[in-house]
C-alpha cells in the first residue's frame, strides 16, 4: 500500500519557516544555526548557546518555537539530517584555517584509503570484474556526485567492454532504461551522499530483475545484503566537501583489473579503438 502521509519536515525548514516570528536573541540564534547546522548536531545546549552568544534560555525557547520537546530532540533530528550528506552540516564555526591546510587534506584522504581498502578483497574485486566481462549488458547509474565518477567509470571500461552504458542521460527517466534490465546484467549503483530521494526503489527494482548489483556509497549507509557486492568508501575531510578520493581509487581499480582480465578479446577491441582515434584524428 502506497504511504500518502506528508512528508516530516527537515530540520533545516523547521528553522527557516520560525525565523520570521523569532525574538532578536533567537533570530541570532535561528541564523547561526542555518549557517552552522552541524553545531547543533555536536554540541550541547550551553555549548551551542557560547557558541552563537546566546544565553541557555534562548536555546530552550528556540527549540520549543521549533516544535521539539527538549534540545536532544532537536539535536537527534539535526544529527539525522547531517547523515543525509548536506554540506550545510558539514562547516564548523570552531574549525580554523590551519585545520584545512594541505597536509591535512592529503592525511585524510591516505586515511580514507586504508579504511576503505581494509574490507575490500581482491576476491570481490575479482569476482565483480568477472560480472562485468560476463554480463550480457553493464549498466553503470549516478546522481549528482556520484553522476561523474559512473560516467568516468563507463568511459574506462568502454574500452574493453562493449556493452556498457552510464544512466540515466539528460531528459531521461531510470524506466526507460531500468525495463531492460535482465538476469545476465549488472547494475553497478554509485550512492554516495547526497542520494536522491528513491534510491531504495531503484535498488529494490533492480534486485527483482535479477540483476547482480555492485553499490558503491560512502560510509554512512549500513552494508546492504541485498547486493551482490557492497563497497563502502571512506569520504570523511577536513573541510565542508566529502573526499572522494577512495571512490575515485576503487573506480580506477575496476577498470585497471578489467583490462588486465579481459584477455586477448579486450586487446583486440583496444587495437581497433586505437586505430579509429589514430584514422579519425581525434586524438
Amino acid at each position: 500500500m502506497t504511504d500518502h502521509r506528508p512528508k516530516e519536515k527537515s530540520f533545516l525548514a523547521r528553522v527557516r519557516q520560525a525565523l520570521p516570528d523569532l525574538h532578536p536573541a533567537e533570530r541570532r540564534l535561528g541564523d547561526f544555526v542555518c549557517d552552522f547546522p552541524g553545531e547543533l548536531a555536536s554540541y550541547s545546549g550551553s555549548e551551542l548557546a557560547t557558541l552563537a552568544h546566546v544565553s541557555k534560555a534562548t536555546v530552550s525557547r528556540f527549540v520549543k518555537r521549533l516544535g521539539y520537546d527538549s534540545y536532544e530532540a532537536a539535536r537527534r533530528h539535526a544529527r539525522a539530517e547531517k547523515l543525509t550528506g548536506s554540506r550545510l552540516f558539514l562547516g564548523s564555526v570552531t574549525r580554523g584555517g590551519a585545520a584545512e591546510n594541505v597536509a591535512s587534506h592529503v592525511a585524510q584522504g591516505m586515511a580514507n584509503l586504508e579504511a576503505t581498502f581494509v574490507s575490500i578483497s581482491d576476491a570481490q574485486i575479482d569476482a565483480v570484474v568477472h560480472a562485468m566481462l560476463k554480463s550480457r549488458k553493464v549498466w553503470v547509474v549516478g546522481f549528482r556526485s556520484s553522476h561523474p565518477f559512473a560516467t568516468y567509470l563507463q568511459w574506462q571500461l568502454t574500452q574493453v567492454i562493449e556493452n556498457i552504458v552510464a544512466i540515466p542521460g539528460g531528459g531521461q527517466t531510470l524506466g526507460e532504461h531500468l525495463v531492460s534490465v535482465a538476469r545476465r546484467d549488472l547494475v553497478i549503483v554509485m550512492g554516495l551522499r547526497r542520494r536522491v530521494a528513491r534510491m531504495d526503489l531503484m535498488l529494490e527494482q533492480i534486485r527483482r530483475q535479477g540483476a547482480k548489483l555492485l553499490y558503491i556509497t560512502d560510509e554512512g549507509v549500513p552494508f546492504q545484503a541485498g547486493a551482490t557486492w557492497h563497497f563502502r568508501c571512506h569520504s570523511q575531510a577536513p573541510g565542508p566537501l566529502f573526499n572522494h578520493t577512495a571512490v575515485a581509487a576503487v573506480c580506477h581499480l575496476l577498470a585497471t583489473r578489467a583490462i588486465e582480465k579481459a584477455g586477448s578479446a579486450g586487446r583486440t577491441r583496444l587495437r581497433a579503438i586505437e586505430a579509429l582515434n589514430d584514422e579519425l584524428e581525434e586524438l
